[in-house]
């Protein structure tokens, strides 16, 4: 099957067999995420790959056909999300511009801006990043402290993000300042399309608990960003991000779900296939993996039923947190618990089992930000308390 074959298909049941098929056939070794790697995956490898995805119709499934997407329904969405979910490839280096960036565009972005940004993201043409969170005003986005100012020659951007995940390697920072004072809270926010080689834009890399370079502090020191590249009104920005978050919390990442399944199946197969291992799983750790197994039937149950409360014309609005929440604690759990079975692997263990340890230690030391990022627990319990279950604030 050609890259192209799955894209000039009609919108059909199929897309998700199709998408299967696509992807047992493409996948690159290389890229597997279940065998044990000689030499790490390049960034030019991962553009090369995703916009081979794009080509093959499994990426910007729902977004309009004039945007470089297939027009496609949110269950068809689904449908590839799983198939991606379930395929051992590694994460979108782009993820951020497929998943935020893009749909704030389509919402408040002028038609002169979708045709630039939109196909570009999809092609990997553009990677983007996301410039939210600050020192002091983390998930409390109204605590910002980053200020633009409008001159003669654009708007003049001075302040500091931090947590800034693949900055270095981005093109376009989706950037979230204010006119005013912190004081105004909501008022005065305004977003815009930074290229992140602007004079005045400085991005230095955060090593992290993995070794990755993936994390980045940015500052602005009267960087001038044309008129062009604001998104939305001035006064449009708090309204837009917090469409961002709800949709990052609720169906962005959908895969997830199926991704987690993965790597479940991927440590409990690799352990059956070795005498000692499959001893020591059905001993000690067979009860706390059919909960793993459980606790996955329950996220798709999430996302399924998010899913058809959207097509069905509901708002998500604050359920976006149900998922989000319950999937951080319940990947971040499993990550402990693999970590502790990989551990105890012996001394000689064969190469599948060198892969498994080696992949699930990566998980393990990433899924420590996975209850901070996009929303902490404390945030998502809060707004859980707050917006559903309409509880007051205690005095």
């Amino acid at each position: 099957m050609t890259p192209t074959a799955l894209a000039d298909r009609p919108q059909s049941s199929n897309v998700g067999p199709d998408a299967r098929k696509w992807l047992d056939a493409n996948l690159p070794d290389a890229l597997r995420e279940d065998v044990l790697q000689q030499t790490p995956r390049t960034l030019a490898d991962m553009r090369a790959w995703e916009a081979q995805l794009h080509k093959a119709g499994l990426v910007g499934s729902t977004w309009p056909e004039a945007y470089g997407g297939r027009g496609l329904g949110l269950r068809a969405h689904l449908d590839i999300s799983r198939e991606i979910g379930r395929t051992p490839m590694p994460e979108s280096v782009n993820s951020i511009g497929k998943e935020l960036a893009g749909p704030i565009i389509m919402a408040v972005g002028r038609e002169e801006q979708k045709l630039e940004y939109l196909p570009a993201i999809l092609e990997m043409r553009n990677i983007w990043c996301q410039g939210f969170s600050e020192p002091g005003a983390g998930s409390d986005l109204a605590g910002l402290r980053t200020r633009v100012e409008k001159t003669a020659d654009g708007w003049v951007v001075n302040g500091q993000k931090i947590w800034t995940s693949g900055a270095s390697k981005a093109d376009r920072i989706l950037l979230l300042a204010r006119t005013g004072t912190v004081e105004d809270r909501h008022k005065g926010l305004v977003l815009f399309a930074v290229r992140t080689d602007t004079p005045g834009v400085d991005i230095r890399e955060i090593r992290s608990i993995d070794g990755e370079r993936h994390f980045c502090e940015v500052f602005f020191n009267n960087a001038v960003v044309p008129e062009e590249d604001m998104l939305g009104s001035p006064d449009e920005g708090w309204a837009a991000a917090t469409r961002v978050l709800s949709i990052e919390r609720a169906t962005n990442r959908m895969h997830r779900a199926w991704r987690f399944e993965n790597q479940l199946q991927h440590l409990v197969s690799a352990c059956a296939a070795n005498p000692a291992t499959r001893e020591l799983v059905e001993r000690d750790y067979a009860a706390q993996l059919a909960d793993v197994s459980v606790n996955i039937d329950l996220l798709k149950g999430h996302v399924e039923t998010l899913v058809g409360s959207l097509i069905e014309g509901e708002e998500i609005g604050p359920r976006g947190s149900l998922p989000k929440l319950f999937w951080s604690e319940a990947h971040q759990s499993f990550a402990a618990l693999a970590l502790e079975i990989v551990s105890r692997f012996p001394p000689d263990m064969s190469d599948p089992l060198r892969a498994v340890k080696l992949r699930m230690e990566e998980i393990y030391l990433k899924a420590r930000a996975e209850t901070i990022y996009a929303g902490t627990t404390e945030i998502q319990l809060g707004i859980i308390a707050k917006r559903i279950l309409k509880l007051n604030r205690k005095a």
